[in-house]
């Protein structure tokens, strides 16, 4: 598809935020802008207070009106454009929040996943509310609120290829999307989520093939493609496909759990300011309920607590 700038620490402070929490608490898209979906926002009381730092992140924001957050046309139930220009999805909803809890406007701007996971952002969106693990490796480049949702890896496969277990997709290929940390592990690399690290590994033998983002890999199965026979990507994905009618099945329990946060770059403005109120907000959502609400209005069930917990 995220865990706060020390990846550890904040897993753990997670936890005990969320246990905190009474009854209900708890990417090709273009480079270039779409349409925005840009949403009013009336200042709301929040416990987020900071002080702006001239020339910093949360200054320019706000002295613009508005956050500018990347997104992928087509990652429902997530994210997607709809024909009116605007987009719709958990993410939307939760960008749309935060902007609103800072007296803020916000404006989507489609961006591909490898652009906006590379860090380096060059001022073109200001921060990314779209189902970003945290990884150690991202964390060189980018800063993390702490984890607003958790979401299970799913592996899939095409109904023509007749797989319904993990074993059966020893020394077949499986679909990812670019730069993701699904990918990463089907190659074996080693992930950091602090205690969500996965212990599993990939089925024997995996080959893997690479598309811009998550859902094409579904979408391609729909179009005839059948050069690979899984997929791996987020629980909620494989079920919006399936819902969809898509030629997909579920394979397996998920192969592990990921934390997902708020990603900011720092290579940008000073973020400081910005973070302390973001990380404030995205506290506040949870023990308010606000994050579990749209939870279950985007997923029919409650991903905003730390798993196992």
């Amino acid at each position: 598809m995220r865990i706060s700038r020390r990846l550890t620490a904040v897993v753990a402070a997670s936890a005990i935020l969320i246990a905190a929490c009474t009854g209900g608490s708890t990417p090709s898209p273009s480079p270039e802008a779409s349409p925005s979906a840009a949403a009013s926002a009336e200042a709301s009381p929040s416990a987020a207070a900071a002080t702006p730092i001239a020339g910093g992140l949360l200054d320019v924001a706000t002295k613009a009106g508005k956050i500018r957050v990347s997104t992928d046309p087509n990652y429902a139930p997530q994210s997607s454009l709809k024909t009116d220009g605007t987009y719709e999805g958990f993410d939307i909803d939760v960008a749309t929040e935060i902007a609103t809890r800072m007296g803020l406007q916000v404006e989507f701007l489609p961006q591909a996943w490898e652009a906006i996971t590379a860090g380096s952002w060059g001022g073109r969106w200001d921060m990314s509310v779209g189902s970003m693990t945290v990884t150690s490796e991202r964390q060189k480049v980018l800063d993390f609120s702490p984890p607003y949702y958790y979401t299970p890896a799913q592996m899939a496969a095409s109904e023509a290829s007749g797989i319904t277990t993990l074993d059966g997709l020893a020394g077949k290929t499986v679909c990812v999307g670019q730069s993701t940390t699904y990918l990463d592990w089907l190659q074996g690399t080693k992930l950091d989520f602090g205690t969500l690290s996965p212990t599993t590994t990939p089925p024997a033998g995996v080959k893997v093939v690479t598309l811009k983002t998550d859902a094409d890999c579904a979408q391609q199965w729909a179009a005839g493609r059948n050069d690979f026979e899984g997929w791996l990507t987020a629980a909620p994905t494989v079920e919006e496909a399936i819902k969809q009618g898509e030629p997909v099945v579920k394979v397996g329990d998920p192969v592990y759990a990921e934390p997902l946060a708020v990603a900011v770059d720092k290579s940008g403005p000073d973020d400081s300011d910005f973070m302390a109120k973001l990380d404030a907000i995205v506290e506040e959502m949870h023990m308010d309920g606000t994050l579990t609400e749209l939870s279950m209005k985007w997923y029919g069930y409650d991903l905003t607590t730390v798993p196992g917990q």
